[in-house]
């Protein structure tokens, strides 16, 4: 019987933890569907580990596996692929806001010849700025993209061959969100509404969201360095406007001092210039993560399976 992984980064979620399996197991058993549960604890501050350790020991197909800190969600969906054995996968929440309810239509659509089945939210939750914000940023890199990543999240059943395939990519900053939907393949979605979160809180603020906003967008698409050129010519345009005003008002007879006039070109020139630069700027840094080729995550510890240390 083929093998179904679920892959599920958590990070101080140790209120949610003796949840999360139970859910798994109601969705899954019932459908005689064989799977695996690999837990990646992102560096958590409280017990996550050690509950994920007694839920690794009470069942065979609980495996988990700890980062030595901190290293972020992208790299613990890395990881948890990585350590996948099934012929699918799952990515999913450990806030049981990804329904459990919904794998067993994934995986019958993977049965169907489907390699990525997309979960879409019907409708998002969060506050009306989080709402606001999260459109605008989807909006945006879907229009950077060329791909429509609206209402888009990590809840996606992967083939085993579309796992194989994302695992090859080199780079360090990674969006797997949006290098999921680059990868091709064989695609359809099935509609979700997010459920709300019962137990602790959520982990993101605004300026996670925002660091993880400019993170992705610079990481996956070249456009914002566009933008620098866009800059220079809208400082040219304005010049030759204010080139073109000073001018008529000289020959008029209503010419304005020189101070004031050299001051707003400074003013937007400068600020043109800095624009420019702090984009640059957060490319180059990008690639200076690059070149140094450091790890994406270290696991320090792991349980469950033949893995345990």
């Amino acid at each position: 019987m083929p093998l179904l992984s679920i892959v599920i980064p958590a990070y101080n979620e140790a209120e949610t933890l003796e949840h999360v399996v139970p859910a798994l197991r109601t969705a899954l058993c019932a459908r005689q569907i064989d799977f695996e549960v690999i837990f990646i604890d992102d560096g958590s501050t409280d017990s996550t580990f050690e509950k994920i350790r007694r839920q690794s020991e009470a069942a065979d197909n609980v495996r988990g596996y700890r980062f030595s800190r901190n290293f972020g969600k992208e790299a613990a969906i890395w990881a948890g692929l990585k350590e996948a054995r099934g012929d699918c996968c799952v990515v999913m929440d450990c806030d049981l806001q990804h329904p459990p309810e919904s794998l067993p239509e994934m995986y019958r659509l993977w049965e169907s010849g489907y390699e990525i089945v997309e979960g879409v939210k019907k409708s998002g939750g969060g506050s009306a700025a989080y709402k606001l914000f999260s459109g605008i940023f989807y909006r945006v890199i879907s229009r950077l993209s060329g791909m429509d990543m609206q209402k888009s999240s990590d809840f996606k059943l992967l083939s085993r061959r579309v796992v194989n395939e994302l695992l090859r990519f080199k780079e360090r900053n990674t969006f797997f969100r949006g290098l999921s939907f680059w990868v091709g393949f064989n695609s359809t979605k099935i509609v979700y509404e997010p459920a709300a979160r019962k137990f602790g809180k959520t982990k993101w603020n605004f300026f996670q969201l925002s660091k993880y906003a400019v993170n992705n967008i610079v990481g996956f698409s070249t456009a914002p360095m566009q933008l620098v050129t866009g800059i220079g010519i809208a400082l040219l345009a304005a010049s030759v406007v204010l080139l073109i005003q000073t001018l008529i008002r000289f020959f008029s007879g209503q010419a304005l001092e020189g101070f004031p006039t050299v001051i707003l070109l400074l003013l937007i020139i400068g600020g043109g210039v800095m624009i420019s630069l702090g984009i640059i700027g957060v490319y180059i840094a990008k690639i200076y993560d690059e070149v140094k080729d450091r790890p994406r995550y270290i696991i320090s510890q792991s349980t469950g399976g033949d893995s345990d240390s």
